[in-house]
């Protein structure tokens, strides 16, 4: 009774690690795009100062942001910190797409390891959910459940490993 209770409940673990599994090549697209979004729109809200410093500082948003700052007057003064926190905005997006120009499981690492905070709470916020039949989706899918299955057969084998090593290593108990 219990080994077929065994199987149903790995066969219910299968399940579930399918599907998160499939919905990780999902999230790292919908990741993707946020990011590319974001990048888009601070270089469109970027581009009339980029304007002014090609006119004016051969194209060099530094000298730009540094007249800003150096200016006797506050809001000057506090336009040239916005320029300076959308041009470190369109670094940060730019590094973070350029790092998810590879494949999927290294983007997938990627989104894990190093993913923009900001990205991943928006993504997380506003995720729609899907079970995409596609090769990507499948592969990742059929690899997280193997993963975990495997992970699983491995911790049971270790504690009954365990648990023999010491039942055998037990004195024995004495009787009178």
């Amino acid at each position: 009774m219990i080994a077929v209770l065994y199987r149903y409940l790995m066969i219910i673990v299968a399940c579930i690690s399918l599907l998160v599994g499939l919905q990780v090549p999902n999230f790292v697209d919908q990741y993707q795009k946020r990011v590319d979004a974001h990048l888009r729109e601070v270089s469109i809200n970027l581009q009339p100062y980029q304007e002014i410093a090609n006119k004016y500082f051969n194209g060099d948003m530094d000298k730009l942001i540094e007249l800003h700052r150096n200016s006797e007057v506050k809001p000057f003064q506090e336009e040239g910190l916005a320029i300076a926190k959308m041009v470190a905005r369109k670094l940060r997006f730019e590094a973070d797409l350029a790092a998810l120009q590879t494949s999927l499981p290294l983007k997938a690492l990627h989104v894990l390891l190093h993913g923009d905070r900001e990205m991943l709470d928006e993504a997380m916020g506003q995720y729609s959910y899907a079970v995409p039949l596609n090769q990507d989706a499948l592969v990742f899918g059929a690899c997280a459940a193997l993963a975990v299955l495997l992970s699983i057969e491995l911790l049971l084998a270790l504690a009954r490993l365990t648990f023999r090593k010491s039942f055998r290593s037990a004195p024995p108990v004495q009787t009178q």
